[in-house]
């Protein structure tokens, strides 16, 4: 009778064991960034209402590789989940490069129009793909940064231009625009631009800045050239091990958390944008008839891209519906 008590107490204790969960994120954001310090926030929260069944383990800085190379070991895996960026995960779904047309916007008024009908459906349309999702997460407006005034597109065309390494939509972006793009990591894009291999990038005002791009470059052309956004995203696998009460538990921190990122994005890019100036850099201001003219272009780019298959007609056509009503009201 004496070891009838013992026996529960291991087998609550074996089962306990095998209901936990270690979740391996990855991140290209640096250790000590107000992001990462947000993802490690949720994961404390996460980990206290689960009683510990749920704990994170970050891994920053892009130690684990670029988004292919996460991918890869999340199906092995060695990791459970990444924040990464939207196209980074065009190949499961595609969609979520929609709002990454160029020059689909021309401010965050219509960026907010946009998103209130449409973030619904593509953070579905990852979760259908096999990802657990929890809300787009801004990453802001991405501007070409050069080292002479890019006043008009055959500037710019004219230009070293880098572009990331494994972001295929990106360079079929710059190939409709008939630009010949230099595709490197983000970690050799700074000796790059030191050593004149490149000469012209694309990123918003954040990532220039800490990453320290903007002391290689002097002007900025105000044309946001791509919007730009990321989601933390988890296998299916992995979350569908967890009990039904602990999924809620992760979806309502973790959906929390990106509101949280969200509004830290929009506040960090409109600062950082500001300090721009204030670091030395120029804002290009486009005159009407070249930015219209731009618009055009990017247009031109756009059906290229859908003729191709990376963005589906009937969504982006639902888009554009939006902002003629804010344009042309």
């Amino acid at each position: 009778m004496t070891r009838l008590p013992i026996v529960l107490a291991m087998a609550l204790l074996f089962c306990t064991g095998l209901q936990a969960k270690v979740f391996k994120i990855s991140t290209e954001y640096p250790d000590g960034n107000a992001v990462l310090n947000e993802l490690r926030a949720v994961g404390e929260r996460i980990d206290a209402k689960t009683d510990g069944r749920v704990t994170f383990k970050f891994y920053p800085g892009g130690v684990m590789g670029d988004g292919t190379a996460v991918q890869r070991k999340i199906r092995i895996g060695q990791l459970h989940g990444t924040f990464i960026h939207s196209g980074a995960l065009a190949n499961s779904y595609k969609n979520s490069q929609a709002l990454n047309a160029p020059l689909l916007f021309r401010d965050f008024e219509e960026v907010d129009a946009v998103r209130a009908e449409f973030d619904t459906v593509l953070n579905q349309g990852f979760i259908d793909s096999g990802w657990h999702t929890y809300g787009l997460i801004e990453g802001g407006f991405a501007y070409a940064m050069t080292a002479v005034p890019a006043t008009d597109m055959e500037t710019l065309k004219s230009q070293k231009l880098w572009l990331p390494a494994n972001d295929p939509f990106s360079e079929k972006i710059a190939r409709a625009f008939d630009i010949s793009p230099i595709v490197l990591n983000i970690g050799d894009v700074l000796t790059a631009l030191q050593t004149g291999a490149i000469d012209a990038i694309v990123t918003p005002p954040v990532g220039a800045i800490t990453l320290q791009w903007y002391s290689q470059t002097q002007y900025l052309t105000d044309a946001p050239f791509m919007y730009t956004y990321g989601v933390v995203a988890l296998a299916e696998k992995a979350v569908q091990r967890l009990s039904e009460s602990d999924q809620q538990i992760l979806s309502e921190e973790l959906t929390a958390s990106s509101k949280r990122l969200d509004s830290m994005a929009r506040a960090d890019n409109l600062q950082a944008f500001s300090a721009l100036e204030s670091l030395g850099i120029n804002i290009v201001q486009l005159p009407p008839a070249v930015r219209t003219a731009l618009e055009q272009e990017a247009a031109q780019a756009t059906e290229k891209l859908i003729e191709s298959g990376e963005i589906e007609q009937d969504l982006y056509d639902r888009i554009v519906v939006v902002l003629d009503r804010i344009r042309n009201p």
